[in-house]
């Protein structure tokens, strides 16, 4: 698996300038990409490609673990990021849809207690939604 220092390549995806620059990309995001913001970083400084390629090659990073897909609530557009050794939690804004890194994981210490004995926790998914302050104070 390929984390945030892209020391590797993830055998099975073929390896391209196109897709080398959308890992360099996510990597860079301060937060989670939709694909068109990833198609708009790559078009600045490279030749021009389809959004469907983007797609597609977002699709491949999914399947070897590479990328990681949210799909926030009441949002029309997924966004990608990078896969960390360390997952997040976002809290998401309903009036300006901004996103909202935490600092830590609240559910990973009482996953165990919550589920009981013998069921083996693969992953999991928090969203935590509200207003921001800019959007509290209009």
């Amino acid at each position: 698996m390929i984390h945030e220092n892209l020391e590797s390549w993830p055998a099975g995806i073929i390896k391209t300038k196109h897709r080398e620059r959308m890992l360099f990309v996510l990597k860079n995001a301060a937060k989670p990409l939709s694909a068109m913001e990833i198609w708009a970083e790559i078009k600045k400084n490279n030749p021009p490609s389809s959004l469907s390629t983007v797609y597609r090659s977002l699709e491949q990073f999914i399947k070897k673990g590479v990328i990681t897909k949210l799909t926030i609530m009441n949002h029309e557009l997924a966004v990608y990021e990078l896969t960390r050794s360390q997952h997040k939690h976002y809290a998401v804004c309903w009036g300006c849809q901004k996103m909202f890194p935490m600092e830590y994981c609240p559910v990973e210490q009482s996953l165990p207690e919550m589920i009981g004995d013998g069921f083996q926790v693969k992953g999991h998914n928090l969203e935590i939604y509200g207003y921001c302050r800019e959007c509290s104070q209009q």
